[in-house]
């Protein structure tokens, strides 16, 4: 029984780790400054701290987006939802190869810092990564 709450009580705790959920007033100058700049229309913001780094969740339109930024205000990457069917071919189809009966619940274009572009199609509480052929580069649990 204690092994049992212990295992619990750690899965909360790395759960709560991952990514903290973070009032506007708590977010350091250097951060909002740079998403403001980038960013100047969006009004509405929801913060997570995530690994150190701030992240901030917003629509653009009707478009779900987010920005990673750093303690410094550097935007590590940004994330633009997209429809399935803008996924690369090479990326469904791994996908339907690999996970034959299971479907796709969100799908994400990453830019990084670089420009560099890679997708994200989140399968049963998994993120696949793709680079932006459509090649699969790895698996991250969420």
């Amino acid at each position: 029984m204690k092994r049992l709450i212990f295992i619990l009580a750690l899965m909360v705790t790395v759960s709560l780790a991952n990514a903290q959920k973070v009032l506007e007033k708590e977010i350091p100058a250097a951060i909002k400054s740079a998403f403001q700049q980038k960013y100047p229309n969006v009004k509405s913001v929801k913060w997570e701290k995530e690994k150190g780094n701030y992240e901030a969740g917003f629509k653009e339109g009707k478009t779900n987006c987010s920005v990673l930024i750093d303690q410094s205000g550097h935007i590590i990457e940004t994330e633009i939802e997209i429809t399935i069917v803008e996924l690369p071919t090479d990326a469904r189809a791994y996908v339907t190869k690999n996970y034959p009966y299971k479907k796709i619940k969100e799908a994400a274009k990453i830019t990084d810092a670089k420009n560099h572009v890679s997708f994200e199609a989140e399968i049963d509480g998994r993120d696949l990564i793709f680079d932006s052929t459509g090649k699969f580069l790895k698996e991250v649990k969420d």
